[in-house]
């Protein structure tokens, strides 16, 4: 038997991924099979979250027990002799019309190929496009008030602030609490400042994120900014100028229904001066590539993201691409030095590798994570970010860390603490009103690495479902019961409902069962039949990934009895930030160590073609554990 009808019999390849295959040899009964393999894997690549397929770590996407692997050389030889194969003759080259290519040691599935050539040539083009000759001089009052500590030197916000006046595409990260949003809302105003001293409008700004939820906190956090910026007088005009409200990035392109594309791309470019996108590490590649195109000469392009966090559900890690092509905003090249320091009293003259041929720039800012004066997660986020087990594990079983509970070896959150979580869930059907159920609702959530199985998100909301509605079993009571809480998990622009919205069941005055969302303000929520709703599901318990972008006042982590390919440092971290006030981890520690030592990685060629000076193939050599588990798995 064919290794590749093996791998399909054993469930390790999708029936996708063998039709495809299968469709290469009926076409072409000559195809060897290593090529009709490549091409199944090449597929299954893409689900689980690669650009591609890198014929030397057949291990990085399955872990078949015995697997007789082709070699390496001979398979690649075989997929460069075939017809199905393109091999560009240069990165910028367009594919030709075969289903793959070959290209720095990874076989891609042309689509996802052209997706990273077309988003580094946007990439590039977008960072080299020239910015207008405005003398930063002219905004140093404003630059001082903004930032007084910028004279010292170590105020990266400042810094982050004087490289995006004089970069038309900069990158602001940073993990929760290092002030992101309160850096860029203090760059708007300087650019707001700046177009108004010259006599030009205001710039039109766009704030947008990858989830609806995403995109309202954000703006939420920029309307807060603006009290701080009037208090530190800067002018009303300017403050009344600064955006209010955010878009999904879908809503942001404008969504042609029943089609792939967007009403704004390369031919009908955003009609912005600046786009602000937040939680960038949650972009796919495709969505970044529409984002980029649709990215007009002289418009700016600020990213904002925690490089710590998950990368994206879909295919691609574009932020951490980015990030390793794009030059340090703490070591600029001469000119910038000379024209930053008006702003900045002490600034690197140093030019940070003045060969790259990637402009965009970056600033990382120091990390906080302290979330509110009741939880500090700073020692703990960092040991876990670094993948250091032993100090994590001490500081979770040290209680030296305020708001964070260690549960060890507790592996059912209903069975050992069903009081305190029904507590708080029935809370929300008592309500006075849908506004106050909401809000309520933020207060707690219960996260899991697992979409299936009886520790999946899945399963634990029909355990929770069954106890609130009254019924015996899971599964047996109403679908929709007062008190229930739904998270959107599709957009529908029609409703102004987004994936990632949280919405509740409550009877209304005539004791019909509506679901209420947040409306335009306090006061408004919105009521939906719920047989009118998009695709959407229980929220008493989420995936990680399905609540990345969110945060909870609390939040009670639960790791899986066993190790799996989806736990990774950065779902433990990303688990752990979504937390304000109180944090509560549970699982065993077999688990846990296992989860630090597994690094999210993903096979890409995206930082190679910015020239961040690394190949694909050697890129991925670098992470050794399998990375990625199926999209199934994620939600």
């Amino acid at each position: 038997m064919s290794l590749l009808t093996t791998l399909h019999r054993s469930g390790a390849l999708r029936t996708l991924d063998h039709a495809l295959a299968q469709s290469l040899r009926r076409l072409r009964p000559d195809t060897p099979e290593t090529v009709q393999l490549a091409a199944a894997l090449a597929s299954l690549a893409v689900s689980q979250g690669h650009a591609g397929f890198d014929p030397a770590q057949p291990q990085r996407l399955l872990e078949a027990a015995g697997a007789d692997w082709p070699g390496a050389a001979a398979w690649l030889q075989h997929l460069r002799q075939s017809p199905w194969v393109d091999t560009p003759a240069h990165d910028v080259a367009a594919a030709a019309d075969a289903p793959l290519v070959l290209e720095h040691g990874l076989l891609y599935l042309r689509r996802y190929r052209e997706y990273e050539r077309r988003l580094a040539q946007g990439l590039q083009r977008i960072a080299s496009a020239p910015l207008g000759t405005d003398d930063p001089a002219a905004l140093a009052p404003l630059f001082a008030r903004l930032f007084p500590d910028a004279h010292t030197g170590q105020d990266h916000q400042a810094r982050a602030a004087a490289v995006a006046l004089r970069h038309p595409l900069v990158l602001v990260t940073g993990g929760p609490g290092t002030g992101k949003t309160t850096t860029i809302a203090r760059v708007l105003a300087l650019l707001t400042a700046q177009a108004l001293q010259a006599g030009q409008p205001a710039p039109q700004v766009a704030l947008a994120a990858p989830t609806g939820r995403a995109a309202e906190r954000m703006a939420e956090s920029l309307r807060a900014a603006v009290t701080p910026l009037r208090a530190l007088g800067v002018d009303d005009a300017v403050c009344d100028a600064l955006p209010v409200s955010g878009s999904t990035l879908h809503r942001l392109l404008g969504v042609i229904p029943d089609s792939p594309r967007f009403r704004h791309h390369a031919d009908n470019p955003l009609p912005y001066d600046v786009v602000v996108v937040d939680e960038a590490s949650m972009i796919d590649l495709p969505l970044m590539t529409k984002l980029v195109d649709a990215i007009g000469s002289g418009t700016r392009l600020l990213l904002l993201g925690d490089p710590d966090q998950l990368p994206s559900v879909e295919a691609g890690d574009v932020l951490s691409a980015i990030l390793a092509a794009s030059g340090d905003g703490l070591g600029v090249q001469a000119d910038d030095a000379e024209a930053l320091r008006p702003l900045l009293a002490s600034v690197n003259l140093a030019p940070e590798q003045p060969s790259r041929p990637f402009r965009g720039r970056r600033v990382q800012l120091q990390r906080g994570y302290r979330q509110s004066d009741a939880l500090d997660l700073a020692p703990l986020a960092a040991a876990v970010r670094q993948g250091d087990a032993d100090s994590a594990l001490a500081l979770l079983r040290s209680d030296d860390l305020a708001g964070v509970h260690f549960h060890e070896d507790q592996l059912d959150p209903l069975e050992q603490h069903r009081d305190v979580l029904l507590s708080h869930w029935r809370a929300l059907g008592e309500a006075a009103d849908p506004d106050q159920a909401l809000a309520l609702a933020g207060r707690l959530r219960l996260l899991t690495a697992l979409r299936e199985g009886p520790q999946g998100a899945r399963g634990l909301n029909e355990r929770i479902e069954a106890w609130l509605a009254g019924t015996t079993r899971a599964g047996s009571g109403p679908r929709y019961f007062h008190g229930r809480l739904l998270l959107v998990t599709e957009n529908s622009y029609r409703h102004r409902l987004f994936n990632g919205d949280i919405g509740i069941c409550l009877r209304d005055g005539t004791g019909a069962v509506m679901a209420w969302f947040p409306g335009d303000g306090p006061g408004q929520p919105r009521a939906f039949h719920p047989a009118a709703l998009p695709a959407h599901e229980s929220a008493f318990a989420m995936t990680v990934h399905k609540a990345q972008g969110s945060e909870f006042e609390s939040v009670w982590l639960q790791l899986p009895r066993r190790d799996t390919r989806v736990l990774s440092r950065e779902l433990i971290y990303t688990g752990m930030t979504r937390a304000r006030h109180s944090l509560h981890v549970l699982g065993g520690e077999d688990v846990f160590r296992a989860a630090l030592a597994r690094h999210a990685s993903r096979l890409s060629g995206l930082s190679a073609r910015l020239g961040g000076g690394r190949q694909p193939e050697t890129a991925a050599a670098e992470h050794e554990v399998p990375a990625g588990p199926t999209q199934g798995d994620l939600f």
